[in-house]
């Protein structure tokens, strides 16, 4: 009987773990009209305070209009700050703590960005490359791309690491549509459900 009672509470748990996990997918303009999407499938358990934040950023339609703006072949594309100065300025006093890295920087996977201890806010970078390198650094992956790898790899690089974030702090997609019109950037993002398997 107690054997079987460990077995339900243990299965109880791996459903919880199962439920928790979710998708969010991104529709992107990628230039001349080009528009497609990607899909990430988000594991709290890897990094909880990181899950809930990208979760919390999606329900409100934060990454509406928001631009790649740092794009470097081989290593990461990232993006997460807003277009309109009064949010980014509004946002980059909510930081979250730090985690553990319980999954790494490999191809495919999103992380935070971050400055420093305990300075994750709304920035985030999905892996080109596998970059164990950053494993060390303390940036914890929280999601992986599930589908449209092969558009994130389309995300316009042109520009590599010229964008300012200062800048772009200051000035917001104003300064980005006058420097670096060709950037690629969010439509809109959204939690999706996942079909199931056939």
């Amino acid at each position: 009987m107690l054997a079987l009672l460990s077995l339900f509470v243990f299965g109880g748990c791996l459903q919880a773990a199962a439920d928790d996990v979710y998708h969010a997918r991104f529709q992107v303009n990628l230039g001349k009209g080009n528009h497609d999407h990607f899909t990430i499938e988000v594991h709290p358990e890897w990094a909880p305070l990181a899950a809930a934040r990208f979760k919390e950023l999606v329900e409100a339609d934060f990454f509406t209009s928001v631009r790649f703006f740092r794009v470097v072949p081989n290593f990461v594309v990232q993006w997460g700050i807003h277009g309109k100065p009064d949010v980014s300025a509004e946002w980059r006093e909510k930081t979250i703590k730090d985690e553990p890295v319980v999954q790494g920087n490999t191809r495919g996977h999103i992380s935070f960005a971050k400055s420093g201890p305990d300075t994750r806010t709304t920035q985030m970078f999905i892996n080109f490359s596998d970059n164990a390198n950053l494993d060390g650094m303390g940036f914890p992956s929280f999601g992986k791309v599930v589908e449209g790898m092969d558009i994130v790899d389309k995300i316009y690089s042109g520009y590599g690491e010229t964008p300012n974030q200062g800048q772009i702090q200051q000035e917001g997609n104003k300064y980005l549509k006058k420097q670096f019109p060709k950037l690629s950037f969010i439509m809109g993002a959204e939690i999706v459900s996942q079909e199931p398997e056939l």
